[in-house]
């Protein structure tokens, strides 16, 4: 099959130009000359490259490749930055906004044909990389929701279903995962994070797994408060993640609460984004705020909310929160307070503490429905 490349350019001639080379190449050319035209193109088309001009008059080349960098439809586009200037700044910045390589113009026929053969040679080996797990992130809109019980409890439905699943809490400082396993005090996320890049192979992160007698793993904070004050930098915290998903089949993320730092640098590595609410209105107004936040490109069809009905009126109308969201309700679940506090005490997941209690239905249920539309989106195209 032909490979098709997205030229983005708002000078006409460069265009033509470009397209022209690449045709002769072999290559099926598009042409966008605006930035927002550029987005468009790329989601209806995903192209197998994109070349990207920087200097354009409505949105320069670096937001749109972070905005295609931030779309679960774009993201894994690779992008050649092309542009006049030389300055390693600007070259450093286009990097820093996601292209995989960087052109000054003019260039000789024979380089850009070069370039663009060596980054869709190395696309195609990742695209043929069947051993990625899924990633999927809970996100609660505030604390108290129960966030961190249901990552660890979908973590948990997965290894119960015969998945090799992995649970990471990237709450350094107040990470309770670990309390609900029996392991308090561990904390393989902050020894991680206190390394270089480098050093994160996937034997080194396995270390740093703790394996529950179920057969769960976990990456764990502890709720040492001196952990919070780590700082580090969003490649790290990917880093740590994109090995996790060589090492399990479905990896679980708590990201906390609200929009912070965590789901700042790990959102557009996700798959797929759990947002965990309730019916209190103060809880929705601040969902309604959280979403508006999140671009739109995070929510094309990975974004789900988790409502927990801790509602006293019977036949509780989600139908209400869904119209002032703007959004479905993914799965309603029970508090499960009881169950989740004996289990606890148990240090054991509340999904397998009683795996037919409602709680643990649902969140298997939902465990499931999440893993189904990992396969769907990955599964190659026919054609």
């Amino acid at each position: 099959m032909v490979e098709r490349i997205l030229v983005v350019d708002d000078d006409l001639d460069s265009l033509k130009l470009i397209g022209l080379m690449l045709q002769r190449s072999g290559y099926e050319v598009s042409a966008a000359n605006t930035g927002g035209q550029a987005l468009a193109k790329a989601l209806a088309e995903r192209p197998d490259l994109i070349i990207l001009d920087v200097m354009m008059p409505d949105m320069n080349g670096y937001e749109v490749c972070r905005r295609l960098r931030t779309n679960v439809e774009t993201k894994t586009i690779p992008i050649i930055m092309f542009t006049a200037k030389t300055l390693i700044d600007d070259k450093v910045a286009g990097f820093e906004a996601g292209a995989d390589d960087y052109l000054t113009k003019p260039t000789h026929p024979s380089e850009l044909a070069s370039r663009v053969r060596a980054i869709l040679s190395r696309n195609s080996v990742k695209k043929s990389d069947t051993n990625i797990g899924a990633a999927v992130g809970v996100l609660g809109v505030k604390g108290g929701l129960g966030t961190s019980t249901l990552a660890l409890n979908l973590a948990a439905a997965r290894v119960l279903a015969g998945e090799n699943a992995i649970v990471a809490d990237y709450r350094l400082g107040a990470g309770t995962i670990g309390l609900s396993l029996g392991q308090a005090q561990h904390n393989g996320i902050a020894n991680l994070l206190s390394k270089s890049i480098p050093e994160i192979k996937p034997r080194i992160v396995e270390n740093e797994l703790v394996t529950h007698a179920s057969g769960l793993r976990a990456l764990l904070s502890s709720c040492r408060p001196r952990e919070a004050q780590m700082h580090y930098g969003a490649d790290m915290a990917i880093a740590v993640l994109r090995t996790l998903r060589h090492l399990g089949r479905a990896i679980f993320v708590d990201l906390g609460s609200g929009y912070n730092a965590n789901f700042s640098n790990l959102a557009p590595e996700l798959d797929q984004l759990l947002i965990v609410i309730d019916s209190n209105p103060i809880t929705l107004a601040m969902a309604r705020e959280l979403m508006r936040e999140i671009e739109s490109g995070h929510e094309s069809g990975r974004l789900h909310l988790v409502a927990i009905n801790r509602s006293t009126v019977p036949g509780q109308v989600w139908q209400d929160v869904e119209r002032y969201l703007g959004h479905a309700v993914r799965a309603v679940l029970s508090p499960g307070v009881d169950l989740i506090l004996q289990a606890h005490q148990s240090s054991v997941p509340a999904v397998m503490f009683q795996p037919a209690a409602m709680y643990a239905t649902q969140v298997s249920k939902l465990a499931d429905e999440l893993m189904v539309k990992h396969t769907q989106a990955i599964r190659p195209d026919p054609s």
